[in-house]
């Protein structure tokens, strides 16, 4: 749980990041393509990629926003499901549904409260969202219920450089550019919260042991694009 008394806990934390992407939902995609330099679609390619199920697995995509990594996993062959807390994100997905380009059905739920039986998943990814969460080890334990034995997991986040010039440089981009931009184009408030959100991630190793304790093994860290995002991939363990 994070120390910065600027950012929301409990009950708080849930109500404001709802209310952050229902802003934000309209433009998210174009901001996430434009402040990524659309690095971001390849980080979610990645993500899918790293799940190694077979063909018409079924993997449930936490925080689905507007459906883009269910689009993704349904380019690779698997059946998609979206969960998301924010209708304002799942609204703004309808257009992908409306062209075709998205089949997925799309659920309001909360990550920690999944509306689903245990073991009724093969895999699951979530994409930016672990910092989002109220109880990242309540997320885990969720995971745990909710995906078969040998099924897979693919969580992608946000991350800070371990090179101090890259890091540095990231920080005033992230902590400056990104608000700059997102408040001329979307919703500041929002922009500024989520670069000051990554102070919820814990340390790596905790957050990879964590998820060991909660039943999953193969448990694998991985950064991309020199640290700026991260990848943690697991199975549950039969």
């Amino acid at each position: 749980m994070s120390g910065d008394p600027s950012l929301p806990q409990g009950q708080d934390k849930v109500a404001a990041v709802r209310s952050m992407f229902d802003a934000i939902a309209p433009r998210y995609d174009l901001l996430n393509r434009l402040l990524t330099f659309s690095m971001d679609c390849r980080w979610r390619r990645r993500s899918v990629r790293e799940l190694g199920l077979p063909a018409e697995s079924l993997v449930f995509d936490l925080a689905c926003g507007t459906g883009d990594l269910c689009r993704d996993l349904e380019s690779a062959g698997y059946r998609a499901v979206g969960f998301d807390l924010s209708a304002g994100m799942l609204r703004a997905a309808q257009k992908y549904r409306d062209s075709g380009k998205l089949s997925a059905p799309m659920v309001l739920g909360d990550a920690l409260c999944l509306p689903v039986p245990p073991e009724s998943a093969d895999g699951i990814t979530c994409g930016f969202a672990l910092r989002n969460v109220v109880d990242l080890d309540g997320l885990f334990a969720e995971l745990a219920r909710v995906v078969r034995p040998g099924g897979r997991i693919s969580l992608l986040e946000v991350a800070e450089p371990s090179n101090p010039i890259m890091r540095l440089g990231h920080r005033v981009y992230f902590g400056k550019v990104i608000p700059l931009i997102g408040g001329l184009l979307s919703d500041r408030t929002a922009y500024e919260y989520l670069p000051k959100s990554v102070a919820y991630m814990p340390p790596t190793e905790e957050m990879l042991d964590t998820l060991a304790g909660r039943g999953f093994e193969a448990v694998q860290h991985q950064s991309l694009s020199g640290g700026i995002a991260q990848l943690v991939t697991a199975t549950r363990r039969r």
